[in-house]
C-alpha cells in the first residue's frame, strides 16, 4: 500500500470509528460488536505507525497523550458556570415561579425545561472550527482547570463534531462550547470497586467522587483506563442563535454527544410537578446517579435577560430530591440471627430520613465488614439507601471522634439461644447451628409463609410470634394442625381473624412444587433453582432420592448447591419435618408444564403491568416453560414495559437487540 492508498484508507477508517462511536454512545444502538471495533482501531494505528505524515492530533488513536501532566493549569471561563439554588418541594418552586414572574414580559407566558440532574463532574469542552481545543472543571465558576489531556480520553466525547445538515454552519467555523457532565455509570462503578477489593485496596465512595478524582489525575493513561462518560447539557455556538433549552439538546446530539433522554417541557407548576414525580423512583433504575433535576425557562433569550442574583441564575432551579446519604450516630451494634443460622452485625441509629424514609437501622453485614468499615459504637457515620435498599453504613467519620466510642466484638454465643457461633473456614459468616434457635425457627416459618414461597394470607411477623410464644407451633409443619378454636383465644386474634388464617392455610395444602421446594428453605436454593429442580425431577419423592451427580446435572446447580441439597434431604430432622408434612395433609403436586410454548425463552419485566402483578406474570411464564429474570442480559428473549420502566432496562435491551414488547403483546404470547 502506497501513500496515497493509505490515505484513502485512513481517512475511511477514521470516518468508520467515528459513525460506530456514535451508534455506540449517542444513539445507544450498537452496529458492531466491541472486538469488531477495537480491530479498526487497531488497523488504523498500525496505519498511522507505517506513515508517519498521516497522523492527526484529533485521531480516534490519539486520544491519550503520552506524557503525564506535572500539574493542571488554571484557565478562566468565557462566561461564569453558574450554580442553581435549591429546591425541595412544591412550595418552592412556586415561590420561585412568583419571584421571576415581576421580571417577565407581561405577554410572556413562561414554559419550562425540566431535565434530571447528573450528579457528576460539570465540566466545559471547546471546539475551535469543529476540532477538540480545551476542557475545563467548573472550578469556582469563573476559572477551572485544564483537564483537555484527561477528557479527550472519554470515548462519548467527539475529538471532531460530527458533520450534520441540522446544525448551523457556524458549528464548523467559530468557537463552540459545550457544557455537560461527566459521570460513571453504577454498574461499572461496582466492577471497579471489585477489583479494588479483590487487590486490598481501599474501595471508592460513590460514582461522583470517583469520576471527579479520575478526571483530577496527572496521567491520562490512568484516566482512559477508567470507564468515564459525557452526557452533554447546555451549548454556546458563536454567530448562531439557539432559542430553546429543549434545542440544546437536539443539537448536541446532532454534533455527536450523548444526552440526557430524561428531559420534557412543562406549562405550567403542576406540570413540572408531576415530571418530578415520574421520575422520583424511577431514576434509581438509570445507570447513573441523579440527586435531582434542573427547572429552566425554556426561551433562552428570556433565561438571559433575567440575569443572576449573587452566584445563581434567575431563570433555574435546582430541585433536589430527598438525600439518599445522611450522617447519624450509631447507638449500638447487635446481632441478628437469620433463618439459616447467620449472624449478622446490625447498627442501631438515631433515627434519620433517607430517601423519605425513617432510618433507624443499617446492616453491617459481617465481622470482617465491620473491621474493614472500622465502625464502633458512638460513631458518627455516613448512611446510605439507593432506592428500596435495605440501609448500609458507607463508612464512619473517624475525625469526629472523641474517645468514647467503643470497638464492636463479634460474641461467642447466640444472642436467642446461647448456643456457640461456629464460622466454617470458607465463609466470612458466623452462623448459630442449633436449628431450634427461636431466632432461626421464626425466620424459617416467616420464609415458609413468605410471597414466594407458599403464600399464605395473614401470616405476617407478629402474627407468627404470637403462635410460637402460645405453643401452637413450633415449625412449619405444625401450621396445618391449627384449630380456630385454639387461634381465636390468643392475643391479635377474634373469631374471624382465626378462622380466616386457618382457611388461609388449609387452601395451601397442595403446593406447586417448585414453590413448596423453595419454601423448605435449603441454602443455596433459589426461586428459580426450585424451578429447575422441580422441571428436573418432577415430584418430591423424586427429588428426595436424587443422588449429588443427579443434581449436578440440573440447569445452574455446581457440586456446592448439590452438595447442600442432598445434605438437607439426608438429615434425619428434616426427614421428621417431612413425615410431619405428609401426616397434616400437605401434598404438592407433581411438576406440569400447561404449556411448553415459552421453553427457553427468558423474560424481564420493567414497570407496572395493568393486569397482573410481577409475581403472577413471573409464576405464568415459568408455568409455560420459559424464564424470569430480574436483569436484562445478551441471553434475554423479551423485555416486557409496563407503566414507569426502568431507563437502564430499555437501554440494556437495545444495545444487546432484544425484543421490546408491551404488556398487551406479553399477553397475547401468554394466550396463544
Amino acid at each position: 500500500m502506497n501513500e496515497s492508498q493509505a490515505k484513502i484508507r485512513v481517512e475511511k477508517l477514521r470516518e468508520e470509528i467515528e459513525k460506530h462511536r456514535y451508534a455506540y454512545y449517542v444513539l445507544d444502538i450498537p452496529e458492531i460488536s466491541d472486538e469488531a471495533y477495537d480491530s479498526l482501531v487497531h488497523e488504523l494505528e498500525k496505519l498511522e505507525a507505517k506513515f508517519p505524515e498521516l497522523a492527526d492530533p484529533n485521531s480516534p488513536t490519539r486520544r491519550v497523550g503520552a506524557k503525564p501532566l506535572e500539574k493542571f493549569q488554571s484557565a478562566k471561563h468565557s462566561r461564569p458556570m453558574l450554580s442553581l439554588n435549591d429546591a425541595f418541594d412544591k412550595k418552592d418552586v412556586e415561590a420561585w415561579v412568583q419571584r421571576i414572574s415581576k421580571f417577565l414580559p407581561k405577554s410572556y407566558k413562561p414554559k419550562y425545561h425540566v431535565q434530571l440532574k447528573l450528579d457528576g463532574l460539570a465540566c466545559a469542552i471547546i471546539y475551535e472550527n469543529g476540532i477538540f481545543q480545551k476542557a475545563l472543571t467548573r472550578g469556582d465558576g469563573k476559572v477551572g482547570e485544564d483537564v483537555s489531556q484527561n477528557v479527550r480520553t472519554i470515548r462519548s466525547i467527539p475529538l471532531k463534531l460530527r458533520r450534520s445538515s441540522k446544525a448551523p454552519k457556524e458549528a464548523y467555523t467559530s468557537r463552540v462550547e459545550v457544557r455537560g457532565e461527566i459521570v460513571i455509570y453504577k454498574r461499572d462503578f461496582e466492577k471497579i470497586n471489585k477489583e479494588r477489593e479483590e487487590q486490598g485496596q481501599t474501595l471508592f465512595m460513590n460514582p461522583r467522587n470517583t469520576a471527579a478524582g479520575t478526571i483530577r489525575q496527572l496521567d491520562p493513561k490512568l484516566v482512559a483506563s477508567r470507564p468515564l462518560r459525557f452526557y452533554a447539557w447546555g451549548l454556546e455556538i458563536d454567530g448562531a442563535s439557539i432559542e430553546k433549552h429543549s434545542e440544546e439538546y437536539e443539537l448536541a446530539k446532532e454534533l455527536g454527544f450523548v444526552v440526557s433522554t430524561q428531559t420534557t417541557v412543562a406549562y405550567n407548576v403542576d406540570e413540572v410537578m408531576k415530571f418530578v414525580k415520574t421520575w422520583e423512583q424511577k431514576r434509581h433504575d438509570l445507570p447513573f446517579n441523579t440527586d435531582g433535576l434542573v427547572i429552566a425557562i425554556n426561551n433562552r433569550k428570556i433565561y438571559d435577560d433575567l440575569g443572576s442574583v449573587g452566584k445563581a441564575p434567575r431563570g433555574a432551579l435546582a430541585y433536589k430530591y430527598p438525600p439518599e446519604q445522611q450522617t447519624t450516630k450509631v447507638k449500638d451494634i447487635f446481632v441478628s440471627i437469620g433463618r439459616t443460622g447467620a449472624a449478622t452485625p446490625v447498627a442501631m441509629l438515631e433515627p434519620v430520613i433517607i430517601a423519605g424514609s425513617r432510618v433507624e437501622m443499617a446492616t453491617l453485614h459481617n465481622e470482617s465488614e465491620v473491621k474493614r468499615k472500622d465502625v464502633r459504637i458512638g460513631d458518627t457515620v455516613i448512611v446510605h439507601k439507593a432506592g428500596d435498599i435495605i440501609p448500609e453504613i458507607v463508612e464512619s467519620i473517624k475525625s469526629l471522634r472523641d474517645g468514647s466510642e467503643k470497638i464492636f466484638h463479634m460474641p461467642k454465643k447466640c444472642p436467642d439461644c446461647s448456643t456457640e457461633l461456629i464460622k466454617p473456614a470458607d465463609e466470612a459468616v458466623w452462623r448459630c447451628p442449633n436449628r431450634n434457635c427461636p431466632a432461626r425457627v421464626q425466620n424459617h416459618i416467616r420464609h415458609f409463609a413468605s410471597k414466594s414461597a407458599i403464600d399464605i394470607e395473614g401470616l405476617g411477623e407478629k402474627n407468627v410470634t404470637v403462635l410460637l410464644e402460645s405453643g401452637l407451633i413450633k415449625d412449619e409443619a405444625d401450621l396445618y394442625s391449627l384449630k380456630e378454636e385454639d387461634v381465636s383465644k390468643l392475643e391479635r386474634f377474634a373469631e374471624l381473624s382465626a378462622k380466616n388464617l386457618v382457611n388461609a392455610i388449609n387452601a395451601k395444602k397442595n403446593p406447586s412444587l417448585e414453590r413448596f421446594i423453595f419454601a423448605l428453605g435449603i441454602r443455596h436454593v433459589g426461586v428459580q433453582t426450585a424451578i429447575d429442580l422441580a422441571k428436573k425431577f418432577g415430584s418430591l419423592e423424586s427429588l428426595t432420592r436424587s443422588s449429588i451427580q443427579q443434581l449436578e446435572e440440573v440447569d445452574g446447580v455446581g457440586g456446592k448447591v448439590a452438595e447442600s441439597i442432598a445434605a438437607w434431604f439426608a438429615d434425619d430432622e428434616n426427614q421428621k419435618l417431612l413425615n410431619k408434612f405428609e401426616k397434616a395433609g400437605v401434598k404438592p403436586q407433581k411438576y406440569a408444564i400447561v404449556s411448553g410454548k415459552l421453553e427457553g425463552k427468558s423474560f424481564v419485566v420493567t414497570g407496572t403491568l395493568e393486569t397482573m402483578g410481577r409475581e403472577k406474570a413471573a409464576e405464568l411464564i415459568r408455568k409455560m416453560g420459559g424464564k424470569f429474570i430480574s436483569s436484562v442480559s445478551k441471553d434475554t428473549t423479551y423485555l416486557v414495559v409496563g407503566d414507569n420502566p426502568g431507563e437502564s432496562k430499555r437501554q440494556a435491551a437495545k444495545k444487546h437487540g432484544i425484543k421490546i414488547i408491551n404488556e398487551d403483546e406479553f399477553i397475547g404470547l401468554l394466550k396463544s
